[in-house]
């Protein structure tokens, strides 16, 4: 064994024959107190006793440097009540607060490894402007005083005072026989130091066991998080602490909480570049940094940096957050005084920083969760609203609710319902306003494309540049004007149909790129080379010839030959019988009532004017004939004058008004003229054939200039 732990002094600090058995009794005291219980309140009793004969003292007090030699605490302190002047400060209370700074004290040189005697502490010039610490002992009655290193292994860990309500109690064979004794109880007090740190570091990690309930009080970190810092103040002191999370973009930091107990001049922004901290680099390579003196450590010119200097941070620690493999992010506390935290802090920071990680990540699954069950609340009401208007479509455009009794309209959709379920291209022809595109909808709809979209476009609308762009798509930059791409009605379509509408209108150059993409299903924007699949079923439709059209060369055969796989013919309005009055009928309900005419009825000779006119504009100028007698009239009866159309009889000299290109003023002008005509001048005839009153139809006639007598 060493010849400190046999008692065996060094030779250079052998005592004199006469004091030897005062320091064996001395040591011998030190080692009994390691086999009690400690109590830095009598740790050095027995001490004390043995050293007065040696160095006759009031006080005995032994200080512990922390491991960074920049704070101590006291180990123990002997002394009468009156005289006990650190118990807030004894190494074993645990509390972050207990510390000294080193720098504060006169006695700061012992600390560097010289011994001190001080004669009288108000008259000492050392101790002309003491910490309020210093002045407290001088208060006290306390006079002078013997200080000198406590030493182990080498290095100095503390410091042995010795002081008394005497003035020049101590003397330089004091001083030396106190050296003396430090250095054999140096090793003694180290190990009963190191013994008490392992117990603080165990009752520390135990308490934090207790942090899992705070943290589980709340899914969302920020709600719990003060909890949290008052739940870690007993343990670890502070003045800010905060969370802040690496970004997706990995180059930035957003603060997800942050607490200060102190009023600041500057505000954390929420978010924050990594490149704005020197130690940014280190937290991310999963080092714990701890800074003792940030305006010595930190660099300034890193905004970073300056804030937290400028916020008065002296001593930071700041803890990477692990999330698997990666750092996610850092806990840090701030002290706005200089060397405070230490190797213990680290450790309790870094099991903090697990636990905050793992509320982090439940709160990310919950929020995950939520998002998950909003998504889905979201889908299945889309789910049900798209059945509700798939519903609404199919009672819309159902083959049975296309309105219509007679044989030929009848055998017709019949045709179109056998169509329907297969992928079979369909062309539609018949007159325009035959209703070839209801038809096509109630073919989309019966089919198992149904779910699909229903795409529709007039190939004589557009020109033929255009046309092409609208069919296929075309890329950015394919054409002055294209900048962005845009995707075609063959994109839009895909997985429903494609119904194209006056087929008969498309060039030459589409007709060859439209008998492509029938062909191989495939095609390409304009200006592309991805070449992309056609998932659509084609209804074609039109009101011309194509057999004229292909014999006369503006429609390829090959084209019409793709096209009509399944024709279906659509029968004009005027081979259907008294269809015309089941479509005109419900075009006054449904017309009349947007605008608020639901109580108008078609009169007799308007029936009979609707069955004997040949429609050559089909329904779309039915449709058209009831919404314009429905603006002139008012109440009452729905003429065939408001209609603007009259039945013929053979030989009869009458005709029907023109109406073409009029504009509402001029018809109702027309119609009045042509009622009084008709009744031969009778007003009251020419009211009831306009379904007007007396009154309204004098209003007219003075309007327009008639005659009213």
């Amino acid at each position: 064994m060493s010849p400190e732990l046999t008692g065996q002094l060094p030779l250079a600090f052998q005592p004199s024959a006469p004091a030897a058995p005062d320091f064996l009794a001395a040591l011998a005291a030190i080692g009994r107190s390691l086999h009690e219980p400690f109590d830095p309140g009598r740790f050095l009793d027995a001490f004390s006793t043995a050293l007065q004969r040696l160095v006759p003292h009031d006080r005995l007090v032994v200080d512990l440097l922390d491991e960074t030699g920049r704070t101590f605490t006291v180990f123990a302190e002997h002394a009468t009540d009156r005289l006990r002047l650190h118990q807030e400060y004894y190494t074993t209370t645990f509390a972050p607060e207990a510390r000294y700074l080193v720098p504060d004290w006169v006695i700061a040189a012992v600390f560097a490894g010289e011994s001190m005697r001080v004669n009288d502490f108000t008259t000492d010039p050392r101790f002309g402007s003491p910490n309020p610490f210093e002045a407290r002992l001088i208060a006290a009655g306390i006079r002078s005083g013997a200080f000198v290193p406590l030493e182990s292994g080498g290095r100095t860990i503390g410091a042995l005072a010795a002081t008394s309500l005497q003035p020049a109690a101590f003397t330089d064979e004091h001083l030396l026989r106190l050296r003396e004794l430090s250095l054999l109880i140096g090793p003694f007090v180290h190990s009963a130091a190191l013994l008490q740190r392992e117990r603080r570091r165990r009752k520390r990690l135990a308490a934090l066991e207790g942090l899992t309930r705070v943290l589980g009080g709340s899914l969302d970190v920020r709600d719990v998080f003060r909890r949290l810092a008052d739940a870690l103040r007993p343990l670890l002191d502070f003045e800010i602490v905060g969370v802040a999370l690496l970004h997706p973009s990995g180059r930035d930091l957003e603060m997800l909480a942050e607490i200060d107990d102190a009023p600041r001049g500057t505000v954390t922004p929420p978010r924050i570049p990594l490149d704005d901290f020197s130690f940014a680099a280190r937290v991310e390579a999963g080092e714990t940094v701890l800074i003792h003196d940030a305006p010595a450590e930190l660099d300034v010119t890193r905004p970073g940096d300056r804030l937290i200097v400028t916020d008065g941070g002296r001593s930071c620690l700041i803890a990477p957050l692990h999330f698997g493999d990666r750092v996610g992010g850092g806990l840090y506390f701030g002290k706005r005084r200089p060397h405070w935290f230490d190797r213990l802090d680290v450790e309790v920071a870094e099991v903090v920083a697990g636990q905050v990680v793992l509320a982090i990540q439940h709160q990310r699954l919950a929020e995950d969760q939520r998002r998950l069950d909003e998504i889905e609340t979201r889908a299945h009401r889309l789910e049900e609203r798209l059945e509700s208007l798939r519903d609404a479509l199919g009672e819309r455009y159902g083959f049975e609710h296309i309105l219509g009794r007679s044989p030929v309209l009848r055998e017709a959709l019949n045709r179109a319902a056998k169509a329907a379920p297969t992928e079979t291209t369909v062309l539609l022809t018949g007159e325009s306003g035959t209703g070839k595109e209801l038809v096509a909808r109630a073919i989309h709809h019966a089919s198992q494309r149904a779910d699909g979209p229903f795409v529709a476009i007039n190939c004589a609308a557009l020109p033929e540049t255009l046309l092409e762009s609208e069919l296929f798509g075309h890329e950015k930059g394919a054409f002055t004007g294209a900048d962005r791409m845009k995707a075609g009605r063959f994109e839009l379509a895909a997985g429903g149909t494609l119904f194209l509408d006056e087929v008969s209108e498309l060039s030459p150059a589409v007709q060859a790129k439209l008998l492509r993409v029938l062909q191989e299903r495939e095609f390409q924007r304009v200006g592309g080379t991805a070449t992309l699949r056609a998932d659509v079923r084609l209804i074609a439709a039109t009101n011309r010839d194509l057999t004229q059209a292909v014999a006369a060369g503006r429609f390829r055969d090959d084209l019409y030959y793709r096209l009509n796989v399944f024709t279906i013919l659509l029968p004009p309005l005027r081979d259907r019988g008294e269809d015309v009055l089941l479509l005109a009928d419900h075009f006054v309900r449904t017309i009349g009532a947007r605008m608020a005419k639901a109580d108008l009825r078609l009169s007799r000779d308007a029936r009979q004017a609707l069955l004997g006119h040949s429609w050559p504009g089909n329904i779309r100028e039915l449709q058209n004939a009831v919404e314009r007698g429905l603006i002139v009239s008012e109440a009452g009866l729905l003429t065939a004058a408001h209609l603007g159309i009259t039945a013929v009889p053979v030989g009869s000299s009458s005709h029907p008004v023109e109406t073409v290109g009029a504009s509402l003023p001029e018809l109702e002008r027309k119609l009045v003229a042509s009622a009084l005509e008709e009744s031969k001048g009778n007003k009251s005839k020419a009211a009831t054939k306009l379904g007007l009153t007396r009154s309204q139809l004098y209003t007219r006639l003075k309007r327009y200039g008639f005659p009213t007598d």
